[in-house]
């Protein structure tokens, strides 16, 4: 499996399962299958109210610690030091791990300053063995990188072929921060699934529209994380390194890029109040 250097040194793979979405009722078996197609890497969130399903699922398999890298990422209702500190514990409880591979701000709201200095604590005793940013955009991002000792390892924020992040990207890799895509299918928004370009090029090389879409990312050294519920679509994701795309068919697929959000508006005052009001409109399904 291929992977990445982050910028302290850990090696994080480039392909990864992500559990958004994924009631707890089906995520451990979700997990397990994900587990067992060869996936390694496993993205979740306090906010998916999953972590306990996920827990269950590395606990089940026999597949050594060591050879598994999990995410999670601090919620906004768990900011600031003291609270963050409290949620990242819960968080290896739940998730019944000694450590956190890689732990992730979710968004850039409340005392998201307090949650850094929190994450970088745990990063220093040992409790996560990288730290990170999730839909931190420009200014924000700028902003907190600049004023805290352990630059981002990882910048996760929507990416896939109708949204490449050529700014971010650009700005990311200054502070040596990789890009992780979350959505890297647009969850098959703007007739993805139908796109003529992708269809094309996967019909040459035998493969998925999604393939190739996947392929096109970790090309660039971007890490995706596919969600699906469905073991086939699982397998289907996961094999995208028996073929390389043409420096031709990379072209064409990077005119899809319209450089605009297509999921997510960080810009948008509604969005932002919705996220601010997630854990108190949203009832964590019991285990």
């Amino acid at each position: 499996m291929k992977t990445t250097l982050l910028n302290n040194g850990v090696e994080m793979p480039l392909l990864g399962y992500g559990v958004y979405q994924i009631g707890m009722q089906d995520c451990e078996r979700c997990v397990r299958e994900a587990l067992d197609v060869g996936y390694r890497s496993i993205d979740t969130a306090q906010a998916y109210y999953n972590e306990e399903a996920v827990g269950r699922a590395i606990q089940a398999s026999s597949i050594n610690r060591e050879e598994l890298f999990i995410t999670t990422k601090v919620w906004i209702s768990n900011a600031g030091e003291e609270n963050a500190a409290k949620s990242i514990d819960e968080s290896l409880r739940k998730l019944q791990t000694d450590y956190i591979d890689l732990l992730l701000i979710h968004q850039p709201y409340g005392d998201y300053y307090g949650t850094y200095r929190a994450m970088q604590k745990a990063y220093a005793s040992g409790k996560v063995r990288a730290i990170g940013l999730s839909n931190f955009y420009n200014d924000r991002f700028v902003d907190l990188v600049e004023n805290v000792e352990i630059k981002p390892a990882v910048l996760q924020i929507e990416t896939h072929v109708f949204f490449q992040q050529q700014q971010m990207r650009a700005l990311a890799q200054t502070y040596g921060t990789k890009i992780m895509a979350w959505a890297p299918l647009a969850e098959g928004k703007n007739r993805f699934f139908e796109n003529d370009i992708l269809a094309k090029i996967g019909q040459h090389h035998g493969k998925s529209i999604a393939q190739v879409a996947l392929n096109f990312l970790t090309a660039q050294d971007i890490i995706v994380i596919p969600k699906s519920v469905h073991h086939e679509r699982m397998a289907e994701n996961f094999s995208i390194e028996d073929f390389s795309l043409s420096e031709e068919e990379m072209r064409q697929i990077r005119t899809l890029d319209t450089a605009h959000p297509l999921l997510a508006d960080f810009t948008n005052p509604e969005f932002v109040k919705f996220l601010l009001n997630y854990s108190k409109n949203s009832t964590p399904q019991k285990a």
